[in-house]
């Protein structure tokens, strides 16, 4: 799509095309494009379509209503921040009180829309004169033009020393697809923290894999989960004062907003499987935040390596999800072949940490049939291959008597 492609379907024919396709099928594309032609621009058409898809692609991350308002690119959507995890981001910015949040590398505006939402007035910067009219389109869709300015410029031009709040998202891919190297990024990630770092508060998007090590000290750095799938990692910074813990690591769970923060826990301990098994959150995972989830457990670990915890008693916790284990087996396809024919397990749900089997490779093998259902985790034991039946707690969520 081009800036002119996008001024079209801002008209009132453009309009028309987009609400006729909402519901259009992509396998009736030629179809319906080669009757569409017959009465409009081929080029309008073709973006239509283009949009259309685009949108349809979009709800998984907008929700129907406004993805079906908004304007897309490819690559914008690819990157773009899913609205669940965008909004409890822009909340946090909100509750530092800033005047307003200059939103740099601001790719279609999902993250300056969740702000603008927030109450916070929002300046987006891009360097691509299209992203930058999406930027105020999806805006004025969405009719929060009026706390919205566009700059379209090198983020790397911007002087963030006299700016009140800062959000970064530098690009993590190319044409070529994900970089992995953060001086790759687009602008580096080193720009990127020291413009974060001179705002008040200011935060960096970055990829949840990032090594700790890697993380500034002067940075509390924070993994965010929607549904149990690790989204991203921030880096907060509070330049001039001091609403950051520097230092800090934290996990936020959404949608229930449930955050748990670090304590500086040495590893847990190691101790036999108990009749629970706990399967902490990928973000606490990835925020070395076991320690204080097994603590909260009175838990420990089945191996030293492996980020499964397991105690004796079932207890409320958001932060892990508790099964009841009813069999700890040495790992061995026969052996689990035969005990799920004689409980007539039909539906076998397969987790593993510390393994190289392939679950649905296992699955065919073993071939489940019956009316009852279980899991199966194959992992490590105190450094043994083993295979640890259950269910799902029945009460997860409460405390056990």
């Amino acid at each position: 799509m081009t800036p002119e492609e996008l001024e079209g379907l801002l008209t009132a024919e453009g309009q028309a095309l987009l609400a006729g396709l909402r519901e259009h099928d992509a396998v009736d594309d030629l179809a319906v494009a080669t009757r569409l032609r017959r009465t409009h621009d081929a080029r309008l058409v073709a973006a239509a379509l283009g949009q259309a898809r685009l949108r349809q692609r979009a709800v998984a991350k907008f929700g129907a209503v406004d993805a079906h308002r908004m304007y897309f690119t490819p690559h914008g959507l690819e990157q773009s921040t899913r609205t669940s995890v965008a909004t409890h981001r822009a909340q946090r910015l909100a509750a530092f009180g800033p005047s307003g949040v200059a939103d740099l590398c601001c790719g279609v505006g999902g993250d300056a829309v969740a702000m603008l939402r927030a109450g916070l007035p929002v300046t987006a910067v891009d360097r691509d004169p299209l992203t930058c009219a999406v930027v105020a389109a999806n805006a004025a869709a969405l009719g929060l033009s009026d706390g919205l300015r566009v700059v379209c410029a090198d983020v790397e031009d911007v002087d963030t020393r006299d700016l009140d709040g800062v959000f970064v998202d530098p690009a993590r891919r190319t044409a070529r697809g994900r970089v992995f190297d953060p001086e790759a990024y687009s602008p580096p990630l080193s720009w990127a923290l020291d413009a974060a770092a001179a705002g008040s508060p200011g935060a960096v998007k970055v990829a949840p894999g990032i090594p700790h090590e890697a993380v500034p000290p002067a940075a509390e750095a924070e993994w965010i989960s929607d549904g149990g799938d690790v989204k991203e990692a921030v880096l907060w910074f509070d330049g001039r004062g001091d609403r950051v813990r520097p230092g800090t690591r934290r996990a936020t769970l959404l949608p229930s907003g449930a955050t748990l923060v670090g304590r500086g826990l040495p590893d847990p301990q190691v101790r036999p499987v108990g009749r629970y098994l706990y399967e902490p959150d990928g973000a606490v995972i990835r925020a070395h935040l076991v320690a204080e989830v097994a603590e909260e457990l009175d838990g420990g670990l089945v191996d030293p390596t492996i980020a499964y915890v397991t105690a004796d008693g079932l207890r409320p916790t958001p932060y892990a999800t508790a099964y009841e284990i009813t069999d700890v087996l040495p790992f061995g396809l026969k052996r689990l072949k035969a005990l799920v024919r004689e409980r007539g397990i039909g539906v076998l749900t397969v987790k593993k940490r510390g393994s190289a089997v392939d679950p649905e490779d296992l699955r065919r093998r073993v071939r489940p049939q019956g009316p009852h259902s279980a899991t199966v985790f194959l992992t490590r034991v105190q450094g043994a291959p083993t295979m640890l039946l259950g269910r799902p707690a029945p009460t997860q969520g409460r405390p056990q008597t």
